[in-house]
């Protein structure tokens, strides 16, 4: 009988059953099953589970019955070196099973979708060696275009001519119209090989992908330029083609709505979904938000200009010096600060020491102005991450590390190297066109974590930035590209700041947010007159603090700065529940009366 033809350029796939119950090997067969997808060959010596769940197909059920019954799946001997096995069966020669979700019930005894479930032995699943599958009828696409290699694609091209595009100058000329996911990691394992990192690889990998085969015709497609979201709808399949320094030769054809909307004024979902830092990203879950826009936008799109006000065009492209915006006027009404020069000043401290850390007592905006600051001097939120230390996170979680990725049915559990949040950003900032622009890092809590623990070698990188070192997993020679830029927080409440070692205050550039300096002592009253309310509550919170002998527990302006506080009994509540609990805190084992010394009626009666 004459051996079943594999399906070339693909690999053998091997699935693990749990509780280490042994391992079943296979591989995709040219010809096609009933149902439309390969067949696939289990091989001999392969594992199979003896047991099977109540909920195996019919047909699953008789094909294992009919193996056992002719001798093709028998019981495996028992093994000394794992008494605790579930029992299991092991086939005597190779079995053709009509898919490889068939051949998955099979060895697993319960239903299991093949394509997830069969690996290579790099832990690539198998669907990523077939063509697509099912997708919903539409979904949503952004796609960023306003920085490729420091020129903006959106204005200069896309809008123009009615396109959305990808860069693709080391990938050969593809001859498949939907190319698997392999296929496409070989093509940027050879391209982009010594010029990109293996987390840069596999980014590119999963945006290629989408690009090329995720992405339909009538789509809807996003893009983000000058601050305003721009949308439209894909009218032509992935084209390649030939474009100046290989920037735009991966094309979509697409009808863009007139007019474009705002980023600020987008519905919190959408701007959630924006922030995701990825060239592509999917945002079907938020694509009826979308077509609701669609109608609303504004015809009357602001010229892009740089930070001298003056214009940009396809002539004259952004600037390429990395450098910081200059602080505005506007930006400090924003944010209430009293004085520009306080902010000029926080700028200044990153142009030279690239990291700062805000400290202060709860409440005093630290976190808010982080992320303003970071936004407004990177140029939007997607060059900006955050993450939040706490007592038992790592260099892996941090920076790169093996991480155990569990298989959802089989329980199984495989190592793999994966990125860490300072990784990507780092690699996203070095990109080809993106090393001129400022990228931000917030680290909320800096103080919570074991920082030498959670920083390694990185310490070193902190105050070397021409310097590389030798990273501990991958063991790339790594170096933090100039323009990431590292913004922490620290609350100064629990007394943590005190830990803070002397190489952490070294490579950091401190600054206070204190409820008795400014800008944090005015914000609460410059809040409230600009939102037209009584200034009482910025009077009480004054009296509050100068009753509090330490300034590390003084109360920040920013529980009195929210919407709650202003409903009929809403500042009482918020002084009992938030506030004085505080402060109770603060004066654990003394004795003190703290409502009746800290209370609202007793600071009216002195400040009336």
């Amino acid at each position: 009988m004459p051996q079943p033809e594999r399906l070339t350029d693909t690999p053998e796939f091997r699935l693990q059953l749990p509780k280490g119950g042994g391992e079943a090997r296979g591989y995709l067969l040219k010809e096609f099953g009933g149902n439309g997808t390969h067949k696939f060959l289990v091989r001999q010596g392969s594992a199979v589970a003896a047991e099977a769940s109540p909920g195996l197909g019919d047909h699953a059920r008789r094909l294992r019955a009919e193996l056992r019954a002719d001798g093709a799946l028998v019981e495996a001997p028992a093994d000394p070196a794992r008494p605790k096995a579930p029992p299991c069966w092991v086939a005597t020669r190779d079995i053709e099973c009509n898919s490889s979700s068939a051949a998955a019930a099979l060895v697993c005894g319960y239903s299991a979708s093949g394509p997830d479930h069969w690996r290579t032995d790099e832990g690539y699943p198998l669907n990523d060696y077939l063509s697509t599958n099912w997708r919903p009828p539409r979904k949503a696409w952004l796609v960023r275009g306003s920085n490729v290699s420091g020129r903006n694609l959106v204005r200069q091209l896309w809008l123009r001519e009615g396109i959305v595009s990808l860069a693709g100058a080391h990938l050969p000329p593809l001859e498949e119209t939907d190319p698997t996911k392999s296929a496409l990691r070989r093509f940027v394992e050879a391209g982009y090989e010594g010029a990109a990192s293996y987390n840069q690889k596999q980014g590119l990998v999963d945006e290629l992908h989408a690009f090329l085969t995720q992405m339909r015709v009538a789509d809807t497609v996003a893009t983000i330029s000058d601050g305003r979201l721009h949308v439209g709808r894909i009218t032509g399949e992935a084209e390649q083609t030939a474009s100046p320094g290989g920037l735009s030769n991966l094309r979509r054809t697409v009808t863009w709505s007139p007019g474009s909307y705002a980023y600020e004024e987008l519905p919190d979902e959408v701007q959630q979904r924006l922030s995701v830092q990825h060239d592509v990203v999917d945002l079907t879950g938020v694509l009826d938000a979308l077509d609701g826009l669609i109608g609303r936008a504004d015809d009357t799109d602001p010229v892009a200009t740089d930070a001298t006000g003056e214009p940009l065009t396809a002539e004259r492209p952004a600037q390429r010096e990395l450098s910081l915006p200059p602080v505005t006027d506007g930006l400090a009404d924003d944010l209430l600060v009293h004085d520009r020069v306080w902010l000029e000043e926080i700028r200044e401290l990153l142009v030279d020491e690239k990291q700062l850390v805000f400290y202060g007592p709860p409440g005093t905006g630290k976190t808010y102005l982080a992320l303003r600051l970071a936004e407004f001097l990177g140029g939007g939120p997607e060059q900006v991450k955050i993450v939040q230390f706490h007592p038992s996170y790592a260099y892996e979680d941090f920076f790169e590390g093996f991480r155990p990725v569990e298989d959802p049915d089989t329980r199984e559990v495989a190592f793999r190297l994966t990125a860490g949040p300072l990784r990507e950003l780092a690699d996203l900032a070095s990109r080809e066109g993106n090393r001129h622009i400022p990228h931000f890092l917030i680290i909320d809590e800096i103080n919570r974590a074991n920082l030498a623990k959670v920083f390694g070698e990185l310490y070193f990188l902190l105050e070397y930035r021409t310097r590389s070192v030798r990273l501990t997993y991958s063991a790339d020679d790594f170096a933090l590209p100039p323009n990431l830029f590292v913004i922490g927080t620290m609350n100064t409440a629990d007394r943590s700041i005190a830990l803070v070692d002397a190489a952490m205050r070294r490579r950091f550039a401190f600054v206070e947010l204190s409820p008795r300096t400014e800008p944090t002592a005015g914000l609460l009253a410059r809040w409230l007159e600009r939102e037209g309310r009584d200034p009482e509550p910025a009077r009480l919170l004054d009296a509050l603090n100068a009753r509090i002998d330490d300034a590390d527990f003084a109360i920040g302006p920013s529980y009195l700065m929210k919407p709650g506080v202003y409903r009929d009994g809403g500042l009482e509540r918020t002084w009992r529940t938030k506030i004085l609990p505080l402060l109770e805190e603060y004066h654990y084992g003394e004795g003190i009366d703290v409502a009746a010394r800290y209370g609202l009626d007793s600071l009216r009666e002195q400040h009336p």
